[in-house]
């Protein structure tokens, strides 16, 4: 049998007192550890900024508006008999040539005036040459619809040489028919060679 002295008592008590406080204490403890690590993990988040993710630039749509030249179309006069200016605005734009001969293509704005390219006529091609020649290519239409006479025909062909001769850099002008060189639009006038202006034909 196992005795213990009363001296050997208190320290086994004391041992035991002690041993209970601090696991007690320690329990505790790490209690308040995990409490103020959760507490503090609370307070980051809850003062953390957020942003936002950023938002793709959007460029916003730029709408160009150009600048706008005038120009002189060539169209019959209310007789038939001659040529008469029109001036009308277009955008300025590098091919402004060809811009010009479309307009005439879709025929006058102005009350009386007679259009000069038969109906169906289209511009396939036109380029101007380093020696101030002006080629144009329309299509077979300019033949195949054109009513035909001699003076109709002149004031289909001027009026498209003096159209293209307002610009500078144009001296003659070669009209293409599909892209071939041809004798006439209507049996009169010749147009296999290159052409200057004819100013003749304009109705002051």
């Amino acid at each position: 049998m196992f005795l213990v002295s009363k001296s050997n008592l208190k320290v086994l008590v004391v041992v035991l007192i002690v041993g209970i406080l601090f696991t007690a204490t320690g329990c505790g403890l790490v209690d308040r550890i995990l409490s103020f690590r959760d507490s503090d993990e609370d307070v980051q988040l809850d003062n953390a900024v957020f942003e936002p993710p950023e938002e793709p630039t959007i460029t916003p749509e730029v709408e160009y508006l150009g600048e706008i030249t005038d120009v002189t179309l060539f169209f019959a006069d209310p007789s038939g008999e001659g040529l008469v200016t029109e001036t009308r605005s277009v955008p300025k734009v590098e091919g402004i040539a060809r811009a010009t001969i479309t307009e005439l293509i879709n025929g006058p704005m102005q009350s009386g005036l007679l259009p000069t390219i038969p109906e169906g006529t289209q511009l396939t091609d036109i380029n101007v040459k380093d020696n101030g020649l002006m080629i144009v290519d329309f299509t077979s239409d300019l033949i195949e619809n054109h009513l035909g006479g001699s003076t109709e025909e002149n004031l289909t062909v001027y009026s498209i040489v003096n159209t293209l001769s307002q610009f500078s850099t144009v001296d003659e002008v070669q009209i293409l028919v599909d892209g071939q060189y041809v004798e006439s639009i209507a049996g009169h006038v010749d147009v296999s060679q290159a052409m200057a202006p004819n100013t003749d034909l304009i109705i002051k």
